[in-house]
């Protein structure tokens, strides 16, 4: 699985350098353009996104476990709810997108308003499609299979590169428009084939009654605030973000995709595979085993990200440069995407840990305390946004907004370690503190060396050499220290590459 993610992220990366390169880096084009498509990934996530992993993949797995069907009746009408629900919530979001660009994007001029409030109206369908390929993934997941919704990204990319191109060729605003959407349109065309081909009898029931709305509605009820309060953090980032001037929201969002792209491949992976065994475990009320595997999924990811932790610190520029200095690009616009980068190296490790511990409350479907850690994480978050606003010069605000993201995430890590141990009586804290403990050493010895190799120049021979010294220099010392989980991640890496 981790392999297709990479591949997806991948595809992903070379949408983003088409688009850059089409669209050009710091213009308000593209600004515009991302502000807009940031708007139903927003609303989808808000609503349905977060209850996927916390609410409705935990229900799937107990009703496939207890209904005598294994739950088929259970899943259909669960999707056929979706369809209705986002539907709904689809033409509402269309009638109110001036509203939703305004509130994103309060430093836009008003000609960039109106364009953004244009690609909104293509691109707000993408709701109800997030909605029901998210939930025939889940679905899939439950049954096992787990390699077309890892795959399904990938048609979307592979569209919207095709588009992007041919907008090169023929600058023409529908095609931009409709095209993108129609990614999504295919990545979700995708995993309903396959969730067809699985078997599953794919059925819209008229009365979607008798999956325990009102269940669902409570557990979902704190799921809400929980989702409610990361896109808050994300729309404060984002309107800071707009308040840099040309180019601010882009180099955000790039940034941070960039910095997205380690935790999809390893934490994302290992969190979606881990949560239908962590809510088996909690229906057998198998704690110890839920505290094993959450601690695993820990340290893997760990021992993966503070290396790439310290390289986003180092390369945060090169890398910049590397991807998004080409065609319409502005120099002024990468080198800031390039320092926003770099400063959210620190974030990866704390924001990734925090990611999967919190699966270990979904998995006992408690969602309260999660959205309570959350609202936490969120104040934090928006209070270093406003900040940076205030303190920070007009074109270097939006640097403040990973620093936000650091302090945020770290406390809201902490808070969830101290929970989930009061929860569950531990937390098998000598395996990860020692972990831990190794992969500094580890990752700090890498990082000196590839600092020492980059003091001696600047070219991008001796950046090249810099990452080579510092990945040898961090697994050799790993190697000395004893980190077993990166052999597993190994291992695990190599099974995925065999043919199924």
């Amino acid at each position: 699985m981790a392999v297709a993610t990479l591949a997806s992220r991948v595809a992903g990366f070379v949408r983003v350098l088409v688009l850059t390169a089409a669209l050009g880096l710091g213009t308000r084009l593209l600004d515009a353009y991302n502000v807009a498509n940031t708007l139903p990934n927003a609303v989808y996530e808000l609503l349905i996104g977060g209850a996927m992993a916390s609410v409705v993949v935990p229900l799937l797995a107990r009703a496939a476990l207890t209904d005598p069907d294994h739950g088929v009746l259970y899943t259909q009408r669960l999707l056929s709810l979706m369809v209705y629900a986002l539907s709904a919530v689809t033409l509402l979001a269309l009638a109110v997108a001036p509203w939703l660009v305004d509130l994103y994007a309060p430093g836009f001029s008003p000609a960039q308003r109106d364009l953004a409030v244009a690609f909104s109206r293509y691109f707000l369908p993408q709701i109800l499609f997030y909605g029901v390929s998210a939930t025939a993934g889940a679905v899939l997941n439950i049954r096992g299979s787990f390699a077309a919704p890892a795959w399904a990204p990938l048609a979307n990319s592979l569209v919207v590169i095709a588009v992007g191109l041919l907008y090169v060729l023929n600058p023409s605003f529908p095609l931009l428009a409709a095209g993108t959407s129609a990614g999504v349109l295919a990545q979700t065309a995708l995993v309903v084939w396959a969730l067809a081909r699985s078997g599953f009898p794919i059925r819209l029931r008229l009365d979607p009654r008798g999956i325990a709305i009102r269940r669902i509605g409570g557990l979902a009820g704190w799921v809400l605030l929980s989702v409610l309060g990361a896109q808050a953090l994300l729309a404060a980032a984002t309107r800071v973000a707009s308040m840099s001037g040309a180019g601010g929201v882009t180099a955000y969002q790039n940034a941070l995709a960039v910095f997205q792209v380690p935790f999809a491949v390893i934490a994302l992976s290992v969190m979606t595979t881990m949560l239908p065994r962590l809510s088996r475990s909690a229906a057998r009320r198998d704690h110890d085993r839920i505290v094993r595997d959450l601690s695993l999924a820990v340290r893997v990811a760990v021992a993966v990200m503070a290396p790439i932790a310290v390289a986003l610190v180092l390369f945060g520029r090169p890398v910049a440069t590397l991807l998004f200095d080409h065609g319409n690009s502005a120099p002024a616009t990468v080198r800031l995407l390039g320092t926003v980068l770099a400063v959210f190296g620190p974030a990866l490790v704390p924001f990734s840990a925090y990611a999967i511990l919190q699966r270990g409350f979904y998995a006992l479907q408690d969602t309260r305390t999660p959205a309570l850690i959350t609202a936490g994480v969120t104040g934090i978050g928006i209070a270093g946004c406003a900040v940076s606003g205030s303190v920070l010069p007009a074109g270097s605000i939006v640097v403040g907004v990973p620093v936000s993201y650091t302090i945020a995430y770290t406390c809201g890590l902490a808070a969830t370690v101290v929970l989930l141990r009061r929860r569950f009586g531990w937390i098998d804290g000598r395996r990860l503190l020692r972990t831990h403990l190794r992969v500094l050493a580890a990752a700090a010895a890498g990082g000196g060396g590839a600092a020492a190799v980059l003091a001696l120049s600047g070219t991008p021979a001796a950046t090249v050499a810099a990452a080579a010294a510092g990945a040898f220099g961090y697994l050799a010392v790993a190697r000395l220290l004893h980190v077993g989980e990166l052999r597993l991640v190994v291992t695990t890496t190599l099974a995925g590459l065999r043919p199924l």
